[in-house]
């Protein structure tokens, strides 16, 4: 948006008093930016009707009047942890706002995008290149059916926008030490993920951590959970630039297993670890636990659609004949699915696999001896991941982390075995190779060999459309878990590592700019990967024609996921 011709305040409040009693179009009148004390506040869009999507806004302090230190700001990490710390203190202080009533439906709402238990980078809170700061939001402009209530409005404008920039925009309004905290965490973070290649590890989990979260719709710590301790032999330290030494179970490379019997923290270590690609808030209990950057969870999904996937590695000679080097299907079985997912995440480029075998098919995951005598190899088209793991730590470096409960054979394959007993890991490797030992393998390893190269994909532009008839593109986040493209719902379900609504509706806005992208030469990955790098670059508006508030960072797998899950996406392989 060009540099706004700056109004004094007093005109606002003319204008509201004048429309009062309007229909509710006169709403439009009050478009522009107006100086208050202390602030600047910017009607970007002023909704036409009441029961539209809630008019725009935007506050600007400017950095001497804000007063934050420039260590707010000193790296890029604390930079994002910094607009995240005040994305909730701006949340939190809308929250202490007294309701009141101001008319019918959601007039008078004053809304922002609600951070989760992620520090993301938002696009609710931005640090302009002068060093302002200012804060995206919504309000529903008051309204009786649709006649204007321009005295309601007046009082949002001039009593509580006011009120919520003197609570969370100032530093000395917010709590210093909170601020420092959520910094620092970040940047530790950040600096012990960073450390994970280096050290031969894909994760990290810190001694103390609490990994049991309260329930399955709040992400918060679970009360009195078993504080995380790690077996001494997988123990490492790291120095971080804040907290000092950190202490902590390493996660090798290659192939880990996560074993133990039922309810006794497998899956919980395995969610903490995918939550671990983000940095977590103080508080949150998963501050020190990190992952890979390219480590992504793939599961079975019974009836998504495949385009053109190269999923050989996995199946092949099917009765049908069909080519699984470019396979399609409109209603993917468990293990195509799967096997989809796996050859897709590897396309993107993932160094890691996170597999659950409650979340897997079965015959994905294994075919026990008895089973092959039953049905002789040369009828089985699945090679199963059992046989593949070396193959593809050895060919493709990319490691596994498995939650494996029902089959003792990977243990011949397993270069760490972790055992949860009551949500306390144990290093099993010892004791499972010896059993191994003991316990010759029975079964016949299929088509064991090298994964080999596969085929990547080329995305066909025309096939991705978002419009709606003869209306231009239209993209919206469903929660966390879809998105509407146009006509077309996209189920994320399935993508566990999409933990924000804001980074849903960021996603839904990518896919336009990486239709953009799509030139008939450039794979799917480097188109992803070139979105990705724009919004790395130029931030996340870049992918909006206005500010908005409600977008938040995502990575190149979850950008492709979605893609991929759209039914009219269509893709050649490359020659």
């Amino acid at each position: 948006m060009a540099r706004e011709t700056i109004q004094p305040a007093g005109r606002l409040r003319e204008t509201l008093r004048r429309i009062d009693g309007r229909g509710y179009k006169a709403y439009r009148d009050c478009e522009g930016a107006y100086a208050f004390d202390g602030f600047t506040l910017l009607i970007d869009h002023a909704q036409a009707d009441p029961f539209a999507a809630p008019s725009r806004v935007r506050v600007r302090v400017e950095t001497d009047v804000a007063g934050f230190p420039a260590r707010c700001l000193s790296t890029k990490t604390r930079e994002v942890a910094f607009r995240d710390f005040l994305a909730r203190a701006f949340a939190a202080a809308v929250d202490a706002i007294e309701p009141a009533r101001r008319g019918s439906g959601r007039s008078g709402q004053v809304a922002v995008a609600r951070p989760g238990q992620e520090v993301l980078e938002r696009s609710s809170v931005v640090v302009t290149p002068e060093g302002a700061v200012e804060v995206r939001f919504t309000v529903g402009l008051p309204a009786r059916g649709r006649t204007v209530l321009g005295r309601e409005a007046e009082e949002i404008f001039f009593e509580d926008v006011p009120a919520l920039v003197r609570a969370s925009l100032l530093y000395a309004a917010v709590d210093a030490a909170a601020l420092d905290r959520h910094l620092a965490v970040s940047e530790d973070a950040d600096h012990l993920r960073a450390a994970l290649r280096d050290r031969g590890l894909v994760a990290f989990v810190a001694d103390g951590a609490l990994l049991p979260r309260a329930s399955g719709v709040d992400d918060r710590p679970l009360r009195g959970a078993v504080p995380f301790v790690s077996p001494p032999s997988l123990r490492v330290t790291v120095d971080l630039p804040n907290r000092g030494a950190a202490t902590g179970m390493g996660v090798p490379a290659g192939i880990t297993l996560i074993v133990g019997g039922g309810f006794h923290g497998k899956s919980t270590l395995l969610r903490a670890i995918e939550r671990g690609v983000y940095t977590h808030i103080p508080g949150d209990g998963r501050e020190y636990v990190v992952a890979d950057p390219a480590a992504v969870k793939v599961r079975a999904e019974d009836g998504r659609r495949v385009e053109t996937v190269d999923i050989s590695p996995f199946i092949a000679g099917l009765p049908d004949g069909r080519d699984t080097r470019a396979f399609s299907t409109e209603n993917a079985s468990g293990s195509t699915s799967q096997a989809a997912n796996i050859m897709e995440a590897l396309e993107t480029g993932a160094r890691v696999l996170l597999i659950d075998e409650d979340t897997a098919a079965t015959n994905m995951m294994i075919r026990d001896r008895r089973m092959q005598e039953l049905v002789a190899d040369d009828q089985e088209p699945i090679t199963p991941f059992i046989d593949r793991a070396q193959a593809l730590y050895r060919d493709l470096g990319v490691s596994t982390v498995l939650v494996i409960g029902g089959s003792g054979d990977y243990f011949d394959i397993a270069d760490t075995v972790v055992s949860m007993q009551a949500y306390r890991p144990e290093d099993a490797t010892a004791r499972a190779k010896a059993i191994a030992a003991r316990h010759a393998p029975d079964r016949i390893a299929s088509r064991k060999g090298d994964v080999g190269t596969f085929r990547r994909r080329v995305p066909d532009a025309g096939s991705i459309d978002a419009s709606k008839g003869r209306r231009e593109a239209k993209v919206a986040a469903d929660g966390v878990r879809g998105i509407r493209f146009g006509v077309h719902e996209i189920d994320l379900a399935a993508v566990a590592q999409v933990v924000d609504p804001a980074q849903t509706a960021a996603i839904a806005h990518a896919m336009l700019r990486a239709k953009r992208l799509m030139d008939g030469r450039r794979t799917l990955d480097e188109v992803v990967r070139a979105v990705a790098a724009e919004v790395e670059e130029d931030g996340l508006d870049t992918l909006a024609p206005h500010p908005v508030g409600g977008l938040a960072a995502f990575r190149p797998f979850e950008l492709a996921a979605a893609i991929n899950r759209l039914r009219t996406f269509r893709a050649g392989q490359q020659k």
